[in-house]
């Protein structure tokens, strides 16, 4: 499969030009389970002055948490494919926030902007295959200073967690966590804020 494909942000440009840059664009359930991806972010992340890029950033919605849990960002980057979401962020003028539209798969070297310290990725490996899955984290990895944090649908769920849908789907969690200790020991991997294991989260740091 061609890497440089975008067809995994299919799902968001249907919903785009349907309904347009409304809470639903990101794909998200509901904004409860949102909120609850974030808060495990920052239960293992430090986000205080530190330089965030969040890959896959939609509306900003992490970076407005962030700011209402009073955690103050050095720098917030956010990048995501989805133009109407970029254009809906900008209009937020949250503080030290910037919003690039672009297609971090296709060209990694957006992954550098701002020289982050701390990569998020919090859905944004849903609708990918194994390799893209595989191909963004190591060049997030390869990009970021400090930590690389994401989520992602847990094949490691129990059976009766919710079935995906036609663009969503779970990855492989004992290769993602196979992959992450192959780049360092310092891993922690988190599947118990969700019934079910359905989502798990693996943050990655880089020894000092």
């Amino acid at each position: 499969m061609d890497e440089s494909a975008n067809h995994y942000l299919t799902p968001y440009h249907q919903w785009a030009s349907e309904h347009g840059p409304g809470f639903g664009v990101t794909l998200w359930a509901n904004r409860d389970s949102q909120f609850r991806r974030f808060r495990v972010f920052s239960e293992l992340v430090y986000f205080q002055d530190k330089r965030v890029l969040d890959a896959g950033a939609s509306r900003g919605d992490l970076a407005a948490w962030l700011l209402e849990q009073g955690l103050a960002y050095a720098q917030y980057t956010g990048i995501d494919g989805l133009p109407e979401a970029i254009d809906f962020a900008k209009t937020r003028q949250l503080p030290r926030a910037s919003f690039t539209c672009g297609d971090f798969l296709a060209n990694p070297q957006l992954l550098r902007t701002d020289n982050p310290q701390i990569i998020c990725l919090s859905g944004t490996l849903n609708t990918m295959t194994d390799q893209q899955a595989f191909t963004l984290l190591a060049n997030a990895w390869d990009a970021t200073e400090q930590t690389l944090i994401f989520n992602f649908l847990a094949d490691t769920c129990h059976r009766d967690a919710p079935l995906q849908d036609h663009f969503a789907r779970r990855l492989p969690t004992f290769k993602l966590l196979d992959w992450a200790m192959q780049q360092t020991w310092q891993v922690v991997f988190r599947q118990d804020y969700f019934d079910l294991g359905h989502d798990a989260t693996i943050v990655m740091q880089k020894p000092s």
